[in-house]
């Protein structure tokens, strides 16, 4: 998929790392998303959750400061959000409830994030 497949998607950004959470937003501006919020720790993701009426997709990195991102993980799920994993943990130490969930490995390759919140 093209960057196209962003385009009018309103999207979170959980990410403790500022530049990368920077670049991430800046990229898919570029790309034609709309960046909802740019949060990092769990609980200002939740308060986003709670807040907002409409969010089409998230990224979300797993480790924020030590804080495991799991339950902004389960509350997507029961939102129905579809969402990613940008993270630099690998496929085996996540959770098996989330197997099925796009995971995008550190570094972040923001053109396979792009590609990825196409299909999610």
């Amino acid at each position: 998929m093209d960057e196209r497949s962003v385009k009018g998607h309103r999207l979170l950004i959980v990410e403790d790392e500022y530049l990368l959470a920077d670049e991430l937003s800046r990229e898919l501006t570029r790309a034609g998303a709309e960046i909802v919020s740019m949060v990092g720790t769990c609980e200002e993701a939740l308060a986003v959750l709670d807040a907002e009426s409409h969010i089409d997709g998230a990224i979300l990195d797993i480790n924020l400061a030590g804080e495991y991102a799991y339950p902004v993980a389960d509350r997507l799920m029961e939102m129905q959000i579809p969402f990613l994993f940008a993270t630099g943990f690998d496929a085996t130490s996540i959770p098996d409830r989330f197997a099925d969930i796009t995971r995008c490995e550190k570094p972040i390759d923001v053109a396979k994030v792009i590609q990825a919140i196409g299909r999610v």
